[in-house]
């Protein structure tokens, strides 16, 4: 069958119909989807049809079913976990990508969104402060981030114990220690189990989350080995920072060669900010970071960002070299397959590049800047309800909210999705459920900040 690109016009029309469709519904819909994954299931269909179908028709089926199950996760009023908007030129951008569809491993094969890449991981390191001499990944999230972060860290403790792990494997090898705070995110303890690392010793936290250097001290000097320190850059429930320069300080005395992982899924963007990057103290100094384009730099899904100081190490753990491929010069930039622990790659780092480029450096600042001001708002308006207890110190984007007994909690939150006008999710922190508001949306603005306290009076007095 030859090539027509004409074939594609009428498809891709009848998509971007549906897609600005959909986006000028966001403003006014509620956010909640109205059916369930199964009863969607049912309007898909069960069999797959003996015959062809026309692509437009198909595009037209696909939005019209699935319509009905989409969360309007874009919209400015959804408060519901860590999920960002997109920006406009990160949604065309990624409509580019796909239209272009290159295996952006290798740059010898790929340049054009390769070198694309490479701009946006310049600018990232800049903007972010960290060194530049970094390797950048573009994985699939904060999870494979970490797990990037942390295999690297692997590679370099073995090697400086002497073992060669891709030959021997983890049998009989050097003990890692892994050391986190009691209140780190699941999705490193879900790394470590992929590493066949164990558990974390796990270090007690403050009241707002943060690892204890005290107790940390005390952990270190229990501990003989290698180490591979875990720390946080937004608590989940909190916001707050861990003491990271500290705790980083600490790791190194106890040990010069300890590996110091920071996961900073949504909080490492917090560095470009000039009135927040303070909470960030010292994290330059760590050895690799975690972060999530589409949570605080809203770019689509997915795209998770891994930053490793140490690339050879990186590189040997992850990289794939093998007769068909054309590798480049040991030294040089790598291959964007050498920086991920995956092979097969979406150019994902070409939408950081649109985000970047459409916001500059001032725009990120705002960016990070606004979602603080808009959680600090809302906070301030939640606590003037009677009965309301806001958890939290409010320093970035998180808000944990609680109403009295766990029973009136679970109540009230579930007023809330009832309602539909906003969405926030539920939680359980500190032995305590709570009403969880996430705040890192580009679109949220003044009218939606005063939505999400009117829905939290709402459902306080409907409860």
């Amino acid at each position: 069958m030859a090539f027509n690109p004409r074939e594609y016009d009428d498809a891709l029309d009848r998509a971007s119909t549906h897609a600005r469709q959909w986006l000028s519904s966001l403003p006014e819909r509620a956010i909640p989807m109205r059916l369930n994954a199964d009863e969607v299931g049912k309007a898909f269909g069960e069999t797959l049809q003996d015959g062809p179908i026309d692509p437009v028709a198909v595009i037209d089926e696909l939005a019209d079913v699935a319509e009905p199950g989409l969360m309007a996760m874009a919209s400015g009023r959804f408060f519901g976990w860590v999920i960002g908007g997109t920006l406009p030129a990160a949604l065309a951008a990624d409509w580019l990508v796909s239209a272009w569809d290159q295996n952006a491993g290798m740059r010898f094969a790929t340049p054009g969104v390769v070198a694309a890449e490479e701009t946006a991981a310049r600018w990232l390191l800049d903007l972010l402060g960290l060194p530049a001499a970094a390797d950048v990944g573009f994985v699939t999230g904060a999870t494979m981030a970490n797990f990037t972060g942390l295999i690297a860290g692997r590679q370099a403790l073995m090697n400086d114990a002497g073992w060669d792990l891709a030959r021997l494997g983890l049998n009989g090898a050097p003990r890692i220690n892994v050391i986190a705070g009691a209140e780190r995110h699941d999705s490193i303890d879900l790394a470590l189990r992929y590493l066949g690392l164990g558990e974390p010793t796990l270090v007690a936290a403050d009241e707002q989350g943060r690892i204890r250097p005290d107790a940390l001290t005390e952990v270190l000097d229990a501990t003989t080995g290698p180490v591979l320190l875990c720390l946080q850059a937004g608590n989940l429930h909190s916001g707050a920072f861990d003491p990271i320069g500290e705790a980083t300080a600490l790791a190194r005395a106890y040990a010069g060669d300890a590996w110091v992982h920071v996961d900073g899924a949504f909080g490492l963007f917090a560095a470009a900010s000039p009135s927040l990057s303070p909470q960030l103290s010292g994290y330059e100094a760590a050895d690799s970071w975690a972060t999530d384009a589409h949570k605080t730099l809203n770019v689509p899904y997915d795209c998770g960002i891994a930053i490793v100081n140490h690339p050879a190490a990186l590189r040997e753990a992850v990289g794939t070299h093998t007769s068909y491929l054309i590798n480049p010069d040991v030294g040089g930039p790598g291959d964007p397959l050498e920086k991920v622990p995956e092979f097969s790659r979406r150019a994902r780092g070409v939408t950081v590049w649109a985000a970047l480029r459409s916001l500059g450096r001032s725009g990120v600042a705002d960016l990070v800047d606004t979602f603080t001001t808009n959680a600090q708002a809302i906070a301030a308006g939640i606590a003037e309800i009677p009965g309301a207890e806001i958890l939290n110190d409010v320093n970035f984007t998180q808000i944990s909210v609680a109403f009295g007994d766990d029973e009136r909690t679970r109540a009230i939150t579930a007023q809330v999705l009832a309602d539909g006008v906003v969405w926030m999710s539920g939680s359980r922190w500190h032995g305590r459920d709570i009403l969880r508001v996430s705040v890192c949306n580009w679109s949220t603005d003044d009218a939606d900040v005063a939505v999400a306290i009117d829905a939290v009076r709402r459902a306080v007095a409907a409860v």
